[in-house]
Formats: C-alpha cells, structure tokens, sequence
C-alpha cells in the first residue's frame, strides 16, 4: 500500500472490533434480561446485561438525556481524528495504528448504540467473590482500554522519528 494511504489498512480491527462488539451485545440484549447474571467462573467472572446512559463508570449516567448527544458528538470528532492520524502515520508506527484502530472500532460501537438505543450494552461483569465489583463493560470498552495502554506504551518507546539521544 503506498505511503499516501498511511496506516489506514489498520481499519481493518477497528471493523473487526466493531462487528464482535456489536453482535455480543446483540446476542446479550436479547439472551439476558436486565441485571441477570450468568456465573462463568464463580467468584469472579459473570455474564450481567446493564444499560448505561452515561460515559465510563457511568460519569453523567444521572443526568436527563443531553449527555446521550454529547457523548455521540465527542465519539464522531474522536473517530475522525483518529482515522487521519492513521492516514498520517508512517510505514513503521504498527503498535501506534493498532492502538488507534482499537480506539476507533470501540467508539464506533458505543456510539451505533448510543444513537440508536440512548445507552450502551454492557455484559460482562468482574467481581471478586462478591464484595468487588468492576463496573461492567463490554467488547467495545475492552478494545479502547487496551489501545488507550498501547497508546501509553507507544509514548515510551525510545528512537523515535526526530528525537536524539541525549
């Protein structure tokens, strides 16, 4: 692929990210009713259906629906950024473009939910035998954490395009 195309082949996870996400949360919606746990390990991994209105860990969940729209706008302007940073990127940035195409396809499928149903399906559930809890998530959560690390990860790598070595 030529250098005018970038790292945009990448979109490829962000669609694969995108199509896992949105079936596992079409397969949960309609297998589970609201807050029924399945237990796959005991004492620490469930199957929970959960609606979320708000943003991670429910930031805004409260509030009277503005927050639906908002969050759509901030997950279009994200998506477009990142599409042109990975159109920017050079041969040598995988670890940058995978990170941004995880990125991508975890907002895309929060946002098609978000349009679409006013909050976003979340089923999976970490707990330790029942006395913590992590807010459940879904596949589109878990894509834009692991890349948000790999982005961090990709910060520290020395060598870098530009940079000397002190």
């Amino acid at each position: 692929m030529s250098a005018r195309f970038g790292r945009l082949p990448w979109l490829w996870l962000s669609l694969l990210v995108f199509v896992i996400d949105q079936a596992s949360k079409f397969y949960f919606d309609n297998a589970l009713t609201m807050y029924q746990q399945i237990v796959v390990i005991p004492d620490y991994f469930s199957w929970t259906l959960a609606y979320n209105t708000g943003a991670a860990f429910s930031f805004l969940a409260g509030a009277s629906g503005w927050q639906r729209w908002l969050f759509a706008v901030i997950a279009i302007v994200i998506s477009a950024v990142l599409v042109v940073w990975l159109k920017r990127l050079k041969p040598d940035e995988t670890w940058l473009a995978m990170a941004l195409a995880l990125v991508l396809g975890g907002a895309l499928g929060n946002l098609v939910d978000r349009v679409m149903f006013g909050h976003v399906v979340d089923f999976i559930l970490v707990h330790w035998q029942h006395r913590w809890y992590f807010p459940a998530f879904n596949v589109a959560d878990a894509a834009i954490t692991l890349g948000a690390i790999l982005l961090a990860l990709d910060m520290f790598k020395s060598h870098k395009s530009g940079e000397t070595t002190p």
